[in-house]
């Protein structure tokens, strides 16, 4: 069931080496991608922890995405392998707490995928349109 009047907010941590380029190289070059997002620039993804995704949430984004170096390209090596694990678990505890694991999409977009981005923030929103408002959503921010 698609709710029409739903407008997602989306909260993108994106590493400065790559996939921030990819967001940044897509706005010169005026790709139009959905203004509902929100891009936090992180060091790498690794630094990524899932307290901050879970804060996000709880402050109001229906979706988050973390988006980093291709496996193998990591400017720290083996940062986005840490991620990747990390992510993982999270969506196990996202599932016990009853909050949809789509609500976090993890993707690895270069310097130079542009129109990468772009497809994948509007396929997330597509995505979280589909979902609707989640109640859990709902239920974290009450809990500040």
């Amino acid at each position: 069931m698609m709710q029409e009047s739903f407008e997602p907010k989306l909260v993108a941590f994106c590493c400065n080496w790559c996939s921030y380029a990819g967001a940044d190289l897509a706005g010169t070059g005026r790709l139009k991608y959905p203004e509902n997002i929100r891009i936090i620039r992180v060091p790498c993804s690794s630094r990524v922890d899932s307290s901050l995704v879970l804060r996000a949430f709880q402050n109001g984004a229906d979706g988050v995405m973390i988006a980093g170096c291709h496996p193998g390209d990591c400017h720290y090596d083996t940062g986005n392998y840490h991620t990747r694990k990390r992510m993982m678990l999270l969506k196990s505890l996202m599932e016990f707490m009853g909050l949809e694991e789509e609500r976090l999409l993890v993707k690895w977009i270069s310097g130079n995928e542009a129109d990468r981005f772009k497809e994948t923030v509007e396929s997330f929103t597509n995505q979280l349109k589909k979902m609707g408002a989640s109640e859990k959503v709902r239920d974290l921010r009450c809990v500040k």
